[in-house]
């Protein structure tokens, strides 16, 4: 058996030991601590060049398809504009043949009348007298 002598010494020499590893074990979790923020610090970093890699390829591929659309946009537009010039000169070519026509067809009319006057004078001035009696009527009213 062991005296109470003896005891109390083994204790009082378990004692700093226990303070030693109880500062050792504090010691290893401050090191595992600082091990682990920094590799969430070197995680994060590695995390903030891939997601600025990402954002600089989105860009180059953001550029190109505005670039790939503005192209497009811009011969369409050309199409488009081609195709109004050339329907453009079509309607100029129609309404020039239409106003060549209208002006035969006046000259036509007008020589037809100042033939049928010169054969009938007199039922020219009734006639001419009637209608000028029919728009005075209609213009009082």
């Amino acid at each position: 058996m062991t005296d109470p002598v003896s005891q109390s010494e083994s204790a009082a020499t378990q004692a700093p030991s226990i303070q030693q590893a109880a500062d050792d074990l504090r010691q290893a979790a401050g090191q595992k601590a600082r091990e682990v923020a920094n590799s969430a610090e070197e995680r994060a970093h590695q995390l903030k060049e891939a997601a600025a890699q990402k954002a600089q390829q989105f860009r180059e591929v953001a550029t190109e398809k505005a670039n790939d659309f503005k192209e497009a946009a811009s011969e369409k537009a050309q199409r488009i504009r081609s195709v109004a010039g050339e329907k453009a000169q079509q309607i100029r070519e129609v309404a020039s043949e239409q106003w060549q026509e209208t002006r035969v067809k006046a000259r036509e009319v007008h020589t037809n009348t100042e033939d049928y006057i010169r054969e009938h004078p007199t039922k020219a001035i009734l006639i001419a007298a009637g209608v000028g009696f029919l728009f005075g009527l209609i213009v009082r009213r």
